[in-house]
């Protein structure tokens, strides 16, 4: 004679840890879009710097993790953003050092272009619609934000004045995050204007880039509507 037996509920955390695991790229997301809100608050002391290179470090692991679910190869990721994290480190450790922050610069941007391509593949890669491929529509952008701004960060330790903003000066992290938002929507709403024919032909790159990311994102999603509807 059987028993029937009622399972108890799973827990809350228990539910979240799987969500969590299911989802890297909704962790890699929200991350981001967390420390654009935690940016203003630091500065350019010791314990902003700091700072700013923990939420980096955060957003390299995470894009990592993200890859990991992707067909691409993860040794590659690990192989360029390893430096990137190592200079993320000597960045706040030598400040001051052109060298060390130029080598951040072209490392981290090489890192999140890979992470870009590989989040692409694994979204176009099949057929059906997981909920992390819904979140990676999302995260692709947001990484793309991410690789330009480093992109621009070495435009500038490169040519200097490449771009023209209020105080005159070299842009921060935050005002090339604000730069490379601002072109990859289109709303041109940065104070901040390319002042040199190098920044001018990555601006229009990353232009371009956005308009044809929306394009490629809508004509996937109507394209999988369509051969649902036609599957009936």
């Amino acid at each position: 004679m059987y028993r029937n037996t009622v399972r108890p509920p799973t827990p809350w955390h228990v539910k979240v840890r799987r969500g969590i695991a299911a989802n890297p790229s909704a962790v890699l997301l929200v991350v981001q879009l967390l420390s654009i809100i935690a940016y203003p608050f630091t500065t350019e002391s010791g314990p902003g710097r700091l700072t700013l290179a923990l939420l980096g470090l955060l957003v390299l692991v995470l894009a990592l993790r993200a890859v990991r679910r992707t067909p691409m190869l993860t040794w590659v990721g690990v192989l360029v953003g390893g430096p990137a994290a190592v200079l993320t480190v000597w960045e706040v450790i030598a400040p001051d050092n052109d060298a060390v922050y130029l080598a951040s610069m072209v490392f981290h941007a090489i890192f999140y272009f890979y992470v870009v391509f590989a989040l692409l593949v694994y979204m176009f890669a099949d057929n059906w619609v997981t909920s992390d491929e819904l979140w990676a529509t999302g995260a692709t952008f947001t990484v793309a934000v991410w690789a330009f701004a480093y992109t621009y960060g070495a435009v500038q330790a490169i040519w200097p004045g490449s771009f023209a903003a209020p105080h005159g000066e070299q842009l921060s992290w935050f005002e090339l995050i604000f730069l490379s938002a601002t072109t990859m929507t289109g709303t041109g709403l940065s104070d901040i204007a390319p002042a040199g024919n190098h920044a001018r032909s990555f601006i229009i790159l990353e232009e371009l880039a956005g308009m044809n990311y929306v394009a490629l994102v809508v004509a996937r999603l109507l394209g999988l509507t369509l051969a649902k509807f036609r599957g009936r």
